[in-house]
């Protein structure tokens, strides 16, 4: 199989931001009780009229500007996300459209906060098999409106951004590779974290008076779930490539709060300085954490072609997952 390569990176965040102080006349709570909860200082949210294409779409762009390819060369849209701006069509055919990619294959995966990484797999699989030579993997989210502005628990936590990246063959040395994705789920535990409605719970009075529309969320249980198994995921991918954590150059956890991506890193033996964050300016993004941390990480100057890193997420579904490349 051809190997493969992250050939570009974008993202982009709503420019309305939204600090801590605007929960306190809504929900009881405060700026210090969110910040050392949660690690979050302020996220950015959507102005009405907007929905999810509008945020991928400069995204995608930005991935391919930085790739060197036009938007005729996608032959593949993947796109990870669980608020799309319809049930149907996928938003990943929307996206098409806006862009101007009339050759590609396009669809959504629905892996919870996973999305991102759980595509990039997807697509990885399309471009290693040399069907595919150009795919564009995005992940992200508009959750302002999908969170319960009564409930202090959830309605803190969340924001709305998107990230992509360029997947194609490697060319030669200098292109890095994505060296394993490591993917799981367990349905067992749906009900921790879930986004109601669907068949199960089509529109009614009912469903909209019991608050059915929005994120729920037992956070303590969560957050037991979200360590245990993100740390058992980044040991797999690294033992899988035979390398040690002290090796990796950079570690991007899904970024939902400071205190699961401390400890993650603690039990890695990785020291928070090699860790990006970037929860404390966007919140969570759910599927658009870790391309939207990994694309400010690359234009920053941080991570810089040949530099390893390893990723890592956990979301609704359970779903969890990691990926190991060399940029």
């Amino acid at each position: 199989m051809l190997k493969t390569c992250i050939k570009g990176t974008g993202s982009y965040f709503p420019p309305r931001v939204v600090p801590n102080k605007f929960f306190e006349s809504i929900v009881y709570t405060s700026d210090e009780w969110i910040t050392t909860r949660t690690g979050i200082r302020e996220r950015r949210f959507i102005d009405n009229g907007l929905a999810f294409s509008d945020l991928a779409l400069p995204a995608a762009r930005a991935a391919l500007d930085m790739a060197g390819l036009p938007a005729e060369a996608v032959e593949l849209i993947v796109v990870g996300t669980s608020t799309g701006d319809m049930i149907s069509p996928a938003s990943a055919c929307i996206l098409q459209k806006k862009l101007g990619a009339p050759r590609a294959v396009a669809f959504d995966v629905s892996a919870g906060c996973s999305g991102w990484v759980y595509s990039l797999q997807v697509a990885q699989k399309f471009v290693q098999d040399g069907s595919h030579q150009c795919a564009l993997v995005l992940g992200g989210e508009v959750l302002s409106n999908r969170i319960d502005y009564q409930d202090r628990t959830t309605c803190v936590v969340f924001g709305d951004g998107a990230g992509a990246v360029v997947v194609g063959p490697c060319n030669g040395s200098d292109d890095g590779e994505i060296l394993s994705t490591h993917l799981h789920a367990d349905g067992e535990l749906w009900d921790l974290l879930y986004l109601p409605g669907g068949s199960a719970n089509p529109p009614s009075r009912e469903m909209v008076e019991a608050r059915m529309l929005y994120v729920k969320m037992q956070g303590n249980e969560v957050f037991k779930q979200a360590v245990r198994s993100l740390s058992a995921v980044a040991l797999e991918a690294l033992e899988h490539n035979g390398l040690t954590p002290d090796e990796i150059d950079w570690f991007i956890p899904h970024q939902a709060n400071i205190r699961i991506m401390e400890e993650v890193a603690r039990r890695l033996e990785i020291p928070i300085e090699k860790v990006i964050i970037t929860v404390d300016r966007y919140g969570n993004t759910s599927a658009g954490t870790i391309p939207t941390s990994l694309d400010e990480a690359v234009r920053d100057g941080r991570i810089k072609r040949g530099d390893l890193v390893l990723v890592n997420t956990f979301g609704a579904g359970f779903t969890w997952g990691a990926s190991l490349f060399r940029f």
